[in-house]
């Protein structure tokens, strides 16, 4: 996708950090906003700066958990623009630090809840939409550098993200037939308020196993201060798209400590000497499973036009 002009843009937590530097700069190259977030009063003040620019866009106040709500945003979204978003992004996340042994319950399913939760909601709501539509289309899911490896401190987050990752990767390679595009944006630090989003903790997720109070915030805040602004990683996105990229992965910085984690797994690989007629033969029935997999779903497709 080359041109955003005109396009419906759907954007989750998109009053704030990542998904606000997304509705400013998509909707400064001509696309109609919608921005989805669980906070009304933000998404009210985020309206009034995007008109102010003179961004066409429209507010919903979601929580991406509640599939019944998400379906009636999506319905609301149709209603305001005459059809379901030609770009998807599902950018809103929440975190919380803490050690994984103390984990509660509650911790991963908020976490997940959203991270991942917020994420499947997302695609089983619109995917079925846009395909439907028939229109090109490209849908990026923020995950994060944490998804490439586990962390002692924010270990549900990590696991989160790196289910997004897989994730994409799947719905890459299922809506290519489609015309619909998909990548994955995996950021490290983003000038963002997601240190504060115990703030929006529901109360029945409210128990923990870490340690959150003021100065905790407040340490989290001062990180995310020092982290990518919004529109620039925006503009990472943005060139992702157009080059229709599955990886958008703008901090260089990183590089070397992800390059360092992936040698380690292909260190631990067991060399095909060990059993090169099993490894032969395990391959060859994957292949073969692979191609009768394809060539079904290249059946599926041809019906379903």
């Amino acid at each position: 996708m080359k041109d955003f002009a005109g396009k419906i843009a759907f954007i989750t937590g998109g009053a704030n950090g990542a998904g606000f530097g997304q509705a400013q700069l998509f909707g400064r190259a001509g696309a109609r906003i919608v921005i989805a977030d669980i906070r009304g009063d933000a998404v009210t003040a985020a309206l009034d700066r995007l008109k102010d620019e003179g961004i066409e866009a429209h507010g919903i106040q979601l929580d991406l958990t509640d599939r019944a709500a998400y379906a009636r945003a999506a319905d609301e979204v149709e209603q305001v623009y005459g059809g379901p978003p030609q770009l998807l992004f599902n950018t809103a996340g929440v975190n919380t630090f803490g050690p994984t042994e103390a984990s509660t319950y509650e911790d991963y399913d908020w976490v997940m809840g959203v991270n991942l939760g917020g994420v499947v909601n997302g695609m089983v709501t619109f995917v079925p939409r846009m395909i439907k539509a028939g229109q090109e289309a490209h849908i990026v899911s923020t995950a994060s550098v944490g998804g490439f490896q586990g962390s002692p401190a924010a270990a549900i987050y990590c696991a989160a993200k790196a289910a997004v990752i897989n994730l994409m990767e799947s719905y890459r390679q299922s809506l290519a037939p489609y015309n619909i595009g998909v990548s994955v944006l995996c950021p490290a630090n983003i000038r963002s308020n997601i240190g504060r989003s115990t703030d929006t903790r529901p109360e029945h997720l409210a128990k923990t196993g870490y340690v959150v109070n003021d100065d905790t915030i407040r340490s989290l805040e001062s990180i995310y201060s020092h982290g990518m602004d919004p529109v620039e990683l925006a503009g990472h996105v943005m060139r992702g798209i157009e080059e229709n990229k599955l990886y958008i992965l703008p901090y260089p910085e990183i590089k070397a400590g992800v390059e360092k984690h992936f040698q380690e797994i292909l260190d631990a690989w067991l060399p095909m000497e060990a059993d090169p007629e099993g490894a032969r033969k395990r391959a060859e029935a994957l292949q073969n499973w692979a191609q009768e997999r394809g060539e079904m779903m290249s059946r599926r497709n041809e019906e379903a036009r």
